[in-house]
């Protein structure tokens, strides 16, 4: 989306700050008319405010967001959790740490134990994040994970979905490393922005200094090709130490293997 900053009201910025605000999607030096913004940049927030409501509030709708192929193509299946819908989701976030009883029922039955890595997708807090950049994401994740030997886990999507989930994750499949993509929460910047949680053997006793984070994932943001390269090498650093969360520093460039 263009910015304040490359419409005709702004013709004479300086090269230095058109430079900075092309990298970041922050409104920098926005302009404003008299004690008031510019009429474009309230017409833009109020855009940008709209966007992330519906975002919170959208539910996920796999087959339109990843369509048959794409659901085929990784034998994706759907599980969900003790929110039985968006409001009670939103009330009430610890039943979105838990999955049904159905659900558990469903992941024991497709999804083989003790994998290498386990990958799962979360509709977290925005539907459309998830429906942006998983499928440019999720390929990249797998085909590369592949090409170094692991065993990958079956995937599935869960919804009304909350980070904690990652706990019920670990009891049930036992991965060596766990990584949950999910929908961000909303902002004025963007409502697709996508956060990798990963996560070491993960079990009820751990916390959130156990988890490690990439986040923003989205057009402005990390690409997909980053945030791939940057998952699988941290995971790669958490099967070598045997750990994840705080302790843990991330490697840049990637462990030589």
């Amino acid at each position: 989306m263009a910015g304040p900053a490359d419409s005709p009201g702004f013709p004479d910025l300086p090269e230095t700050v058109r430079k900075i605000r092309q990298r970041t999607p922050a409104r920098l030096l926005a302009g404003r008319s008299g004690a008031a913004y510019r009429t474009d940049l309230q017409l833009e927030l109020r855009e940008a405010h709209a966007a992330a409501r519906d975002a919170v509030r959208t539910e996920l709708d796999v087959e339109k967001a990843f369509g048959s192929e794409f659901i085929d193509r990784w034998k994706l299946f759907e599980v969900g959790t003790e929110a039985e819908n968006k409001e009670q989701y939103l009330l009430r976030p610890d039943l979105g740490r838990q999955f049904n009883e159905a659900s558990k029922n469903a992941i024991r039955e497709h999804c083989p134990r003790g994998c290498d890595l386990q990958i799962a997708i979360g509709d977290g807090l925005s539907a459309t994040a998830v429906a942006a950049q998983v499928p440019s994401l999720l390929p990249l994740l797998v085909d590369k994970a592949k090409s170094r030997g692991w065993r990958l886990g079956r995937i599935f999507v869960i919804r009304h979905c909350r980070v904690g989930i990652f706990h019920e994750i670990g009891g049930l499949l036992d991965p060596q490393v766990a990584v949950l993509l999910i929908g961000e929460r909303p902002g004025l910047a963007t409502a697709e922005s996508l956060s990798a949680y990963m996560a070491y053997r993960p079990r009820a006793s751990h916390t959130d200094a156990d988890r490690n984070l990439i986040s923003n994932i989205h057009g402005r943001g990390l690409s997909a090709q980053q945030a791939a390269e940057r998952i699988l090498n941290l995971a790669a650093q958490m099967m070598k130490v045997r750990l994840s969360g705080s302790t843990l520093r991330e490697e840049l460039p990637a462990l030589n293997e």
